[in-house]
């Protein structure tokens, strides 16, 4: 895992601009606290910051392959999980590897297929590749979207980065958003290809993008795909178990100490199971950790979203998979630490963050850093195998927009009701929430035959598998990389995600609840008490002193009368929040201070051009 940066500038030689290729590495130095390294030759410049995880001695980058017409040069960020047979298959062609790392098996890989390389692998990736025998920039993102890639085309060639903050430092670069990016920001969809940032793009999932001297192309190598489900119920669990133990199997593999994150959920205790077993089997205790707030279990409190604590849960799997397990317990004056949520807002590169939740992510990875490199989640099982209220709630099936917006501001909170009313006028997020759903509903296929309670489930399925899990898998891996820790996701394996969305809804929920073919494809490996457990999403805070603390800072922020936060925020609606007598304990009550809290701190570290013109 790491960061990757470069400079495709067609009309010069690049030799002499190394310090722009230096200030653009070293932002990824907290995706690579390993090693670094710089690779120029004419018109392109290419920046690595490693994070090493597999063969820690020879996988330094970027790494290059001479051959007779040209240099072919890699950057890489992320782990091919089939790199072993891979590599036998490009031995069988006649290559020859320097070292034991998936990055050369790629870099052979590409030598031999060119850009269909992409197809053949099976992991979370992003790379580029620069191909000095056609002069030609390839850029190669995984199928879900589980690394990130952003790129930003220049009058002559194109700047790239795994974050927008790479391409931010070279002085092409302008630090601006406009209209479109503030709508991205508020309205809590994301548009594929969009970067928030003018001037900026996203590589997108499943995507080819080639630079050369003609211009920019794209070619689109995996799609989600509507295809008939072979399977009865019975077939369909034993092949979902069997792509589980293959999964992780592979995804265990690493030359740094592993864990998992254990959060007591259906999802993070089957990924435990198994993964406690596979160690077992060659005598390693496996390592869980779980995330909890000082006083919680003691003083909870059920909502409509959380019915009981996670502890109690996440205590019962650590006992039966014998577990190295840790509890990281949060309290709440780290939680509500400005200096805390300006390293989640960094991470991030814009303010759109989930409150104490984003806090909590990122002060539980940096706990974990300290034990472990690489760490398997349970991140996207909700949106593959159908476990949000959402797949079940009529207004959400048949509500004509993305279904996680159904009743966001009563659960989550409106986050929107702190901006200036001008501000909501220009952004008019109904219309844009509007066109962006109507685009991606259109891009689902229905089934030959298919009824339309059928189709309805699959269209929210594609629109939670296309959409709504890219912020969160992102949200993650920014979290994770921002203190060099490496979070692995198995349930986004593409053979996985393509045979369950074909899965007919009534399979995926044959007992009549959430997730129905995962819970009856780990029952044998999980404690009574978790199968039965009704979905508890990831926990926030319930102590009335985060919610104080917050409106102590935003107090602070009202005072500064100049601040241009308030081009954005209206004054005196956050004054009225930082003075309401009421302790906020409720996340969706606090929603306001957070977000003219990261707003104002983007301002003060971004310095960003914000344009409603």
């Amino acid at each position: 895992m790491c960061g990757i940066t470069g400079w495709i500038s067609f009309d010069r030689d690049l030799r002499s601009h190394a310090p722009t290729l230096d200030a653009m590495t070293e932002t990824m130095a907290c995706r690579g606290p390993d090693d670094r390294g710089t690779w120029i030759e004419g018109p392109a410049a290419l920046g690595h910051r490693r994070l090493a995880v597999i063969d820690l001695p020879g996988g330094r980058q970027p790494m290059t392959a001479t051959t007779p017409d040209g240099t072919v040069a890699l950057v890489y960020s992320g782990e091919a999980y089939n790199f072993s047979e891979l590599r036998a298959e490009l031995a069988g062609h006649g290559h020859e590897f320097r070292t034991d790392s998936d990055t050369e098996v790629v870099l052979r890989g590409y030598l031999q297929w060119g850009e269909g390389v992409a197809e053949r692998l099976n992991g979370m990736y992003a790379f580029a590749v620069w191909d000095g025998r056609r002069q030609r920039l390839v850029m190669v993102r995984d199928r879900m979207g589980v690394k990130p890639f952003y790129f930003h085309p220049t009058p002559d060639g194109v700047l790239f980065g795994s974050e927008p903050k790479a391409i931010l430092a070279h002085p092409l670069a302008r630090a601006r958003v406009g209209v479109d990016g503030l709508r991205e920001v508020f309205a809590f969809v994301k548009t594929p290809g969009h970067a928030v940032w003018d001037g900026m793009r996203e590589v997108e999932p499943g995507t080819v993008v080639t630079v050369d001297r003609e211009g920019l192309r794209s070619r689109v190598y995996w799609s989600l795909e509507t295809r008939p489900h072979p399977h009865g119920r019975d077939e369909t669990v034993a092949a979902v178990r069997g792509l589980l133990d293959d999964i992780v199997c592979r995804q265990l593999v690493a030359d740094v100490p592993r864990c998992v994150l254990l959060s007591g959920g259906l999802d993070s205790s089957a990924m435990t199971a198994l993964a406690a077993a596979r160690l077992a089997g060659s005598g390693e205790t496996l390592r869980s950790f779980s995330v909890d707030f000082a006083g919680l279990s003691e003083n909870f409190v059920a909502d409509e979203l959380r019915g009981t604590p996670d502890a109690p849960y996440a205590h019962d799997v650590a006992r039966l998979a014998g577990t190295d397990h840790r509890d990281i317990v949060l309290d709440t004056q780290a939680l509500a630490d400005p200096e805390v949520r300006a390293k989640m807002l960094t991470a991030r590169d814009m303010p759109v963050g989930f409150g104490d939740m984003d806090a909590s992510l990122y002060l539980l990875f940096q706990a974990i850093r300290e034990h472990s490199t690489v760490a398997l989640s349970g991140e996207s099982a909700d949106e593959v195998f159908g476990g949000y209220f959402q797949f079940f709630d009529e207004g959400a099936r048949r509500g004509g927009t993305f279904p996680w917006l159904v009743r966001h501001a009563e659960t989550l909170g409106d986050e929107t009701g702190v901006l200036r009313q001008d501000v909501l006028d220009v952004l008019d997020l109904r219309t844009y929430v509007g066109d962006s759903y109507a685009a991606a509903a259109a891009a689902v296929r229905r089934l030959d035959g298919e009824s339309d309670f059928e189709y309805r489930m699959r269209t929210i399925s594609h629109l939670y598998l296309t959409r709504f899990v890219r912020t969160l898998l992102d949200r993650k891996d920014r979290a994770s990389m921002a203190v060099g820790l490496e979070v692995r996701v198995p349930f986004c394996d593409h053979r996985l995600v393509e045979y369950v969305y074909n899965a007919p809804w009534a399979l995926k929920s044959f007992d009549g609840r959430e997730k129905s073919l995962l819970r009856e494809a780990a029952r044998d490996s999980l404690p009574a008490s978790v199968c039965d457990r009704v979905k508890s999403p990831y926990p926030s805070t319930q102590d009335p002193k985060y919610a104080f603390a917050l409106q102590e800072h935003a107090k602070d922020l009202v005072a500064r009368a100049g601040h241009p936060v308030f081009d954005l925020v209206d004054r005196e609606a956050l004054r009225r929040l930082a003075h309401r007598d009421t302790p906020q304990v409720r996340p969706a009550s606090r929603r306001g201070l957070e977000r003219a809290l990261d707003l104002a701190l983007w301002f003060d570290l971004y310095r960003p051009e914000v344009s409603l013109g």
